[in-house]
Parts: C-alpha cells; structure tokens; sequence
C-alpha cells in the first residue's frame, strides 16, 4: 500500500514538473517574423548604411517590438510605425516695395552713371562763346550718349534757336532749356501703362520676349512683383523650355510672391506651355499671366518662327494685351538692330530697358523709343528684387542732367 501511495505522489510532481516546464517554454517563444515582403524588381536595391549602427531609412516604416498582455501572459508583438517623410516648409510670401514713385526712390542710383549726358551738355552751353566748335562737341556728347542722329539734331537745333533768343545764360535758366528739350525727346505725352486690364475680359495676357542675356526671364520675374505689389493677382507661364534652369527660375520668383507658375517638360512646346498658362489663368480667375518666352537669338530664323507660333497660339484664347520687348541698354546701337528683328515677327507694345544702372548711356532711351515708335515702359536699375520700376519721363530726365 504505502508503495502504491509513493508511486502516486511521484507521478503527481513528476506531471507538475513538465506542465511548468511547457508554460515556460510557450511564454520565452518569439513570434515567427512577418512574412517576406513581394520584392519591387522596377525599384533599385537600397544601399547599404555604413557607420556604427544600422540605421532605418527614413522613407521605410520602423519595426519596434512591445510587449502585449495576452491571457495566460504578454507576448513581444511586432509593430510597424508609419514612415516619417521630409519636413515641407511653404515658402514665406513676400510684399513687394510699392511702385508708386519707385524711380524718383532710385534717382540716385541712376544718376551716378547717367548724369554725365547731362553735366556734359550744361558745362558745354555755359560757355562764354558758343562757336561751331562747341556745338560739334555737343552734338559729339549726344551721339556718344546713344541718342541717335536724327534726335541728336533735332536738339542740336532747337537749342541754338533757344540759346541765341535767351541771350544771355545763367546756370538756371540753361538747366531748364536743356530740362524742357530733352523731355521733348523722351516725349511726355506717350501712355507709358502696361497693358493688364481689358475691360471685356479677365485675364490681361502679357509675353515677354527678348534676346539671350538681356535678363527677361528675371525682369519676367520682377514685373510679377511689380503686379502684385499693385494688388493683382498672376499667373507666370514658363515657356522657355529650351534653357534648364528658366522654369526654375521663374517657379522661384512667382513663389515669393505666390504666383503659380505653370512648366511643361525640359525642350518641350514653347507654345502648348503658353496656351496651358492662359487657360490655366482663366480658370484661377486671375487677373494677368505673363508668359516668359525663349531667349531667342535673332539670327536664327527658325527660333523667331517659333515666337511667332507661340503669339498665335495664345490668341486662340484672347488677343494678347502686351508684347513687352526686354532689351539690354549697354548694348546701344546694337539693342536696335534686335529691336527691329522682333518688331517684324510680333507687334512690340513696350520696351523693359534692363541695366540702366551700369554703364548704360541715358540716350537709349530716346533712340529705341524712335527706332520702333513704341515707348519705354520699364526700366531696370539694379539687380534688387524690386528695382524694376516704371519708367517716369521727368525723373529720367532730372537723373540726367543732376541737381
């Protein structure tokens, strides 16, 4: 008897023994690990991390282990994380400078390279006897200064009519003679308005166009800032597809002012970009696009063809309101012979004179207007994101010939 009760009571822990040890072993027993993941055979293999720890990308969900209570006892449970991506910043929006009177503002900058047109004229009519002499050398001032002949001769002329029933001349009275003939040649009367309000439809379409290296994409850029700053609403069409770094550009100046700009791919269709921008701007209810063409050279024919595509192309929407024509004023005579290639390809409304704060002569002004019987509208004098300002006939004219 006491060998049957013995025999039991071994049994009994011998059961209990291998029950603990069972429980144990399913309590220390890991999750199988999550089934492969189907590879992407069009996605390149990611490379490895070099360094002291391995690192988790960060565009793949992060594998964390926690523990979970379960009846009977916790269990590690695999846990994914959702994938943290970039930090996107919005661009902060810019006020641009108002434009009301931006040129009297930039007076000074212009008139530290322009004034010597000026002080030229004023030194030389002082003098005490105005021989034939003198008025060659004033005429040679004019020509230098990139008037052109025909203007430097009509004031040549009128000043020696006015000089000889003045009379006698103090400084005074020959500033203000030389002030009222050369606001007669830059010509006050002329509407110097960029052309974005048609009054039987929204928006004013406007195209810049210009030769490679004059700045149009950036003036494109900066008469954004001009419009904005006079509360209108832009669209900027990127339709110089020919050069990589334009629509990038020009994506980056109507961000600071948050304008949308509208790009198609790299060498594509100047002319389907232009169209998308338009219609683009329709549907935005903006006021103005402004469609920044190629800088095209003028020697080559098919370039220019293509500009005058692009022009058609936009007028199925709506006729255009301006063809602004960007000219570098350093050029000179040169600048004129461009002018009068693109003025035969699209009707120019406007003249942009970019850096007129350089070495610029002042005459241009008066030559371009002359050479295409359109006006100066815009000028740029400096390379600030609000130094393009409209141009102002008597501040350009007091720039000229200084206080």
């Amino acid at each position: 008897m006491e060998t049957v009760i013995l025999a039991v009571v071994i049994a009994v822990v011998v059961l209990g023994a291998l029950g603990g040890l069972i429980v144990g072993s399913r309590r220390r027993k890991p999750l199988p690990p999550p089934p492969p993941t189907t590879p992407d055979i069009t996605a390149p293999p990611a490379e490895p991390h070099v360094g002291d720890e391995a690192e988790t990308p960060r565009d793949e969900p992060r594998r964390t282990i926690e523990e979970v209570d379960l009846p009977g006892g916790s269990a590690p449970v695999a846990v994914e994380e959702p994938p943290a991506g970039p930090a996107v910043e919005a661009p902060e929006i810019e006020i641009p400078e108002p434009t009301a009177g931006r040129l009297v503002r930039l007076r000074t900058r212009l008139s530290r390279s322009q004034n010597a047109l000026g002080k030229g004229l004023l030194t030389l009519l002082s003098r005490e006897h105005l021989d034939e002499d003198t008025w060659e050398e004033i005429e040679d001032t004019l020509l230098t200064a990139d008037v052109g002949v025909q203007p430097t001769q009509e004031l040549v002329e009128n000043l020696r009519e006015r000089v000889k029933v003045l009379g006698t001349r103090t400084p005074e009275e020959l500033r203000a003679l030389l002030r009222e003939e050369l606001l007669k040649l830059v010509d006050t009367d002329v509407d110097r308005t960029v052309k974005t309000e048609p009054e039987d439809r929204k928006p004013g379409i406007v195209m810049v166009v210009g030769v490679n290296g004059t700045g149009k994409t950036t003036t494109t850029g900066k008469l954004a800032r001009v419009l904005v700053a006079d509360g209108r609403t832009v669209v900027l069409g990127a339709a110089d597809t020919f050069r990589a770094a334009a629509a990038d550009q020009l994506q980056t100046w109507g961000e600071r002012v948050g304008a949308y700009t509208v790009r198609g791919p790299e060498a594509g269709d100047p002319a389907s970009v232009a169209f998308d921008a338009v219609k683009e701007g329709k549907e935005m209810g903006v006021d103005v696009v402004l469609i920044d063409t190629a800088g095209r050279l003028h020697t080559k024919t098919g370039l220019m063809d293509e500009l005058g595509k692009v022009k058609r192309v936009v007028e199925k929407h709506a006729p255009l309101d301006e063809v602004l024509l960007v000219l570098d004023a350093t050029t000179g005579q040169n600048g004129l012979v461009q002018a009068r290639v693109f003025a035969e390809v699209v009707d120019i409304t406007g003249i942009v004179l970019t850096k007129l704060d350089g070495t610029a002569k002042g005459g241009i002004v008066v030559a371009v207007q002359r050479e295409l019987g359109v006006p100066v509208k815009l000028v740029g004098l400096g390379e600030g994101a609000d130094d393009l300002a409209p141009f102002e006939p008597e501040a350009f004219v007091d720039a000229l010939i200084g206080d």
